[in-house]
């Protein structure tokens, strides 16, 4: 058979950005990481995995009820106000009163719910803006009060829960040092006051101490963190959210400056919000200012298992 070589001829500048185009993947798909820094990245995502999947961590997450003003009622008996997991608790616990923004829980008689180790009949609730809320158990459910602005709720964990023992994993993009970026601080002076906008439709006003500036590829972006310890602490969104990454954003923890003064922002280490992973969560989202013009392809891919 007589092959025709006009018929496979390519033009010279075909010819030639058709190499480039094989050589920029070829350089990709053989990008060398140190092994010290991808054994770190590695050993960072196991922490992350054994903390998501404690018996309390947001995955056990198995309810959330706003409280009304007056009593409330709660129990695995449809007819309360706040239905608990059937065949997880009594079908009537007790009720929580609201009133001028204290939460008393009143638990009915001959139902032993316990609070570190003692039994409970009535108690005003602490909750979880005081760093050090009243934890209330009953088998495998636990549940505490939690304030959101001016809203006061009731959050309920189940170490039993079906999202806790179905846990897939987490899926990543590929460790790349790339997306290990150099940044500088440019302090706000006075401070920076930010609104953070929630999923429950709160908004907060935080204090941002500067911007975080830094390159890539030749462009210029900018961040504003919130401090954290002596860190910071990022909520962010890129292109790649709503499709490869959640919808919602992501968070990242920044470590303090190193010591030579220079502070990196690792998105290898960009994590998904509890939101990823339950309804009942109540995460901030990502400032009007954290929206970045560029694909993030570093760091925790979005959950794919189930609510």
């Amino acid at each position: 058979m007589k092959i025709s070589f006009k018929s496979v001829y390519i033009k010279p500048n075909l010819f030639y950005t058709l190499i480039a185009i094989s050589l920029v993947l070829l350089i990709s798909c053989s990008e060398k990481v140190d092994e010290n820094y991808a054994k770190e990245v590695k050993e960072w995502h196991k922490a992350r995995i054994e903390r998501l999947t404690k018996p309390d961590s947001w995955l056990s997450l198995a309810g959330l009820f706003w409280l009304k003003e007056g009593e409330n009622s709660f129990g695995s008996d449809t007819s309360n106000n706040f239905v608990f997991p059937p065949n997880k608790a009594p079908g009537f616990i007790g009720k929580f009163l609201l009133e001028d923004s204290t939460v008393t829980v009143k638990i009915n008689p001959g139902v032993e719910i316990l609070s570190d180790g003692k039994k409970v009949d009535e108690l005003v609730l602490r909750d979880d803006q005081s760093g050090n809320p009243n934890l209330l158990e009953y088998g495998p459910l636990s549940w505490y009060s939690i304030r959101r602005g001016e809203k006061y709720g009731i959050r309920l964990k189940n170490s039993l829960n079906p999202a806790l023992e179905n846990f897939e994993g987490i899926k990543t993009f590929q460790v790349s040092e790339r997306w290990k970026i150099k940044a500088d601080l440019i302090p706000y002076n006075p401070p920076k006051m930010i609104e953070v906008p929630s999923v429950i439709g709160t908004i907060d006003k935080e204090e941002s101490p500067g911007a975080l500036r830094f390159k890539f590829e030749d462009s210029e972006y900018r961040l504003d963190p919130l401090k954290s310890g002596d860190g910071y602490f990022l909520i962010f969104a890129d292109k790649t959210s709503g499709d490869e990454t959640y919808g919602a954003g992501r968070f990242l923890y920044i470590e303090p400056p190193d010591s030579l003064g220079n502070i990196y922002i690792d998105f290898n280490k960009a994590y998904n919000p509890p939101c990823a992973f339950s309804r009942y969560a109540t995460c901030p989202l990502p400032p009007k200012d954290n929206f970045l013009s560029l694909a993030v392809e570093a760091g925790e891919k979005n959950y794919k298992g189930a609510h």
